[in-house]
């Protein structure tokens, strides 16, 4: 058997935030006279303070549409990362070689004799 989802108005979840509020008891005894899971209340409460609303997860519900960074910093972290991508090529290519420096300098000095 499957649960349906239940829905509240605005109206109903202000109310239920301001006798949270003014009734000065423990939200989930609030929550309980209700007929609401603790958490529910508490997330109403979050969003009335001006706080995002939480997802059913528990992390921040995101939006879809991330902040876009200022130019400025965009072209900053680009030449950062453009820098330790050309550090870490560089690494990359010195553990590549099987003989390391040491051997080339044998190498070069057997060939001067």
């Amino acid at each position: 058997m499957t649960k349906t989802r239940r829905s509240f108005t605005d109206e109903f979840k202000r109310e239920a935030v301001a006798l949270l509020e003014g009734s000065g008891r423990p939200l989930e005894h609030v929550a309980r006279e209700l007929g609401l899971q603790a958490s529910v209340l508490r997330n109403w409460r979050r969003v009335a303070q001006g706080h995002p609303p939480r997802s059913r997860s528990g992390a921040p519900a995101v939006s879809g549409t991330a902040i876009p960074a200022k130019p400025d910093e965009q072209t900053a972290e680009i030449a950062r990362l453009r820098r330790e991508l050309e550090r870490t090529r560089q690494e990359r290519d010195i553990l590549k070689n099987d003989r390391g420096p040491s051997v080339r300098l044998r190498v070069e000095k057997r060939a001067a004799l």
